[in-house]
């Protein structure tokens, strides 16, 4: 899948397209979000969809620091519920990440360009995703660290 992505649309278009009811986060618009940096994601609580703000790249609850999502921004379906880094999360945290499009890029190795690939509609799609908490067992701190990957079909 897409090692770069773009997240421009408003809370409202994101509302009326994926029936968001509540949501506590800002938008602020990337047009080149690259892994680790912060995401939109759609979560489901009490069977309402919620829009939060993850980091893109899965840390697992096992992990001892968050430098790993960087390595883990998309999850491959045909081995997903196998490999250990996603499977917990594929069986009880599954999540959309809204996108309104993504870089590919085509070319011979040190001339390739960028094409970006969007819905014709202008509107805003989404990515399957898994999501995770992880807490640093080693810090007083009682901070979350929320992240995301996408599922690559």
């Amino acid at each position: 899948m897409c090692g770069r992505f773009v997240q421009k649309s408003p809370i409202e278009t994101l509302q009326q397209n994926f029936n968001i009811r509540t949501t506590d986060s800002d938008i602020i618009p990337n047009y080149n979000v690259a892994p680790t940096q912060e995401i939109l994601t759609i979560v489901k609580y009490d069977n309402e969809n919620e829009l939060e703000k993850f980091h893109w790249g899965l840390v697992p609850f096992w992990a001892k620091d968050v430098s790993i999502g960087s390595r883990m921004i998309n999850a491959r379906a045909e081995t997903v519920s196998q490999k250990p880094s996603f499977r917990n999360a594929f069986k009880k945290r599954r999540c959309l990440i809204p996108a309104d499009g993504f870089y590919e890029w085509k070319g011979e190795k040190g001339k390739k360009q960028p094409y970006y690939v969007f819905a014709l509609s202008g509107k805003p799609f989404a990515f399957a995703g898994l999501w995770e908490s992880w807490t640093d067992k080693e810090s007083d701190e009682e901070s979350v660290y929320k992240s995301a990957t996408q599922l690559r079909l």
